[in-house]
């Protein structure tokens, strides 16, 4: 059988993939019926091969280590029936890439994916898959490549070219090149308004550029397809109060916060990402946050032992410290350790990064303000190995100019912060305390001309 690309597809009829194209269509506009698309193809065949493997794939997608045996299972059902029925080279090819997944062996798993793309460039579930796995590894210039190996082989007459000119403007992004993001992800929004990782790669090329008010009218522009998709809108939702934050509208963040992010109080881990970092930057503003790290440390009390990847690991950690949950604090440190010891993908990063910042954490809600900055800024530049976004890293930098600030190092304070300006130079956070560094070793006429450097930017 011939899928809506073209590629040879191993199933018993046409029904079933015709309900495979519509899953992975879902799948790629984070629609809430990717799950009844995929269980409608089962039905029409119950062996296929890649409807089996996707199975597993979503079950990695969720982050759960729990989960990780019934991907596995999943696997093993695609094996099955490929020993039995037969299958392509291709599909072969991605149980190898789901098999070492779910192994924890993130570096194999991409390289079975980039391995398909190269024979199959129009394969776009190895090319989303791919995406998310070099995105979680923190190889900025894969994440771009990838997609730029491809696209030889798309146009405007394949089934699927815009999702993957959302792919690309979130590539670019991510990799600096913000003009070209932002062109692709308008062209790929133009085509279809529903792919959300076309609007949020444009979202991000204007939280980047400090373009907060642009931000909030291009996120309310995509408002009514964000009640048609899963989770995913939450993290829309989270940029959206991002831009209010950066306008020091806390009213209108609190009520994102509470009305939208955690409506529900998913203990999905990317909602978590979302509202712990949300909440951190909240109170480093002097924000009173009220009671509302209570729910998330009680849900991150569960997860001490959880380690599918460093980059929400640290979030619960944060939950933890903050909702003053001492005892599992220390499971937790304990627990990243001892994951630590072994050679898997995310185990290497927990060793490298990971537990550094589980420990600079930790300080900041002791009070250990000098001891941040030991741990915290020698680690720095090994914060991509995390993955997550230029955006949601920042979380960790700022936390390390708030500790150098809450220490009295004024000096290092100065430093972070004029590499800051360098870099973000629209950004009245960065103006703002930059004023407090240069004030505190007197230097009044410096201090003088950030504080207004920052109020021209925000009231721009």
């Amino acid at each position: 059988m011939l899928d809506a690309r073209g590629l040879e597809t191993t199933a018993a009829n046409d029904a079933a993939v015709r309900n495979f194209d519509t899953t992975l269509a879902q799948y790629l506009r984070f629609g809430t019926e990717t799950g009844d698309a995929l269980k409608r193809t089962l039905a029409e065949d119950p062996e296929m091969v890649l409807a089996h493997c996707v199975k597993g794939y979503f079950f990695m997608l969720f982050c759960v280590p729990a989960l990780t045996g019934k991907a596995r299972g999943s696997l093993d059902a695609a094996r099955r029936s490929a020993g039995e029925r037969g299958a392509t080279e291709r599909e072969r090819r991605h149980l190898d890439a789901l098999d070492a997944w779910s192994r924890g062996e993130f570096e194999q798993a991409v390289a079975h994916l980039e391995t398909i793309l190269a024979g199959h460039p129009r394969d776009i579930l190895a090319l989303k898959l791919a995406h998310y796995l070099h995105f979680y590894l923190g190889d900025d210039e894969n994440l771009r490549d990838s997609i730029g190996r491809v696209l030889h082989a798309w146009d405007e007459t394949v089934d699927g070219y815009g999702y993957v000119l959302g792919l690309q403007a979130f590539a670019l992004e991510e990799s600096g090149a913000w003009d070209e993001a932002e062109h692709a992800g308008r062209a790929a929004v133009e085509r279809n308004p529903s792919d959300l990782w076309a609007v949020h790669a444009v979202a991000h090329v204007m939280e980047m550029q400090d373009r907060r008010r642009e931000g909030v009218a291009w996120i309310r522009e995509s408002e009514p397809r964000l009640a048609e998709c899963n989770n995913f809108g939450y993290h829309l939702w989270w940029h959206l109060a991002l831009f209010h934050l950066d306008l020091e509208d806390v009213e209108s963040v609190l009520r994102l916060y509470d009305e939208r992010m955690r409506a529900d109080l998913s203990d999905e881990y990317l909602d978590i990402c979302n509202a712990t970092s949300m909440l951190w930057r909240l109170e480093e503003r002097g924000v009173d946050v009220g009671d509302r790290w209570n729910e998330l440390a009680e849900r991150c009390e569960a997860r001490t032992g959880d380690h599918q990847m460093v980059f929400p690991d640290v979030h619960y950690m944060l939950a933890l410290a903050a909702g003053g949950r001492d005892a599992a604090v220390e499971r937790m440190l304990d627990s990243m350790r001892t994951f630590a010891e072994g050679t898997a993908t995310e185990q290497v990063v927990m060793r490298s990064a990971g537990i550094p910042l589980g420990k600079a954490i930790a300080h900041w809600y002791r009070g250990e303000y000098a001891e941040v900055v030991e741990v915290l800024a020698p680690v720095r530049y090994r914060l991509p190995l995390i993955g997550g976004s230029h955006a949601q890293r920042d979380l960790f930098h700022q936390l390390l100019i708030a500790a150098t600030f809450a220490s009295g190092r004024y000096e290092t304070a100065r430093t972070l912060l004029s590499e800051r300006a360098a870099r973000k130079p629209r950004n009245p956070w960065t103006w703002k305390r930059y004023a407090r560094a240069l004030a505190a070793l007197d230097d009044d006429e410096g201090a003088a001309l950030a504080r207004e450097t920052a109020v021209r930017l925000l009231n721009a």
